[in-house]
């Protein structure tokens, strides 16, 4: 068992899981940024899944280019919401506006942050799996 490859593939699950427990359970509805950040996110679910499953530890290939544009796009997002200077130019053209934010825990937790720490760990994890099996 690869304790790299597991970890990868239960935060990419719990992060799945989690946005859209935000969207159909809360009813919080995803700005343009967030689908971006679900589109890379949800696929890396199952890729690490079955990456898990058949001990395929030469995944990194594949999952590393998917995390590290949702760690670019999560922490622009993340930014945008927290810096009010880059709130006039956004990448979201209608509907939910990318600066608002459904929850901000303890003043500094937002949706986009939680995005960000989950491709922050498995971009890691998959360095270190890449690292391991070099």
């Amino acid at each position: 068992m690869n304790k790299s490859l597991l970890f990868a593939w239960i935060t990419a699950v719990i992060a799945t899981l989690g946005s859209l427990y935000f969207s159909e359970i809360m009813k919080f509805v995803p700005c343009t940024l967030c689908w971006y950040q679900r589109i890379l996110m949800y696929p890396l679910a199952i890729i690490l899944g079955i990456a898990f499953y058949k001990n395929d530890v030469r995944i990194h290939k594949y999952v590393l280019p998917l995390s590290i544009l949702g760690i670019i796009i999560s922490g622009y997002h993340y930014l945008h919401q927290k810096v009010p200077a880059l709130q006039g130019a956004s990448l979201c053209s209608g509907g939910v506006p990318c600066s608002g934010y459904y929850i901000n825990w303890f003043g500094f937790i937002t949706i986009p942050l939680l995005a960000f720490t989950a491709f922050v760990i498995i971009t890691v994890s998959m360095f270190i799996l890449r690292k391991k099996h070099a």
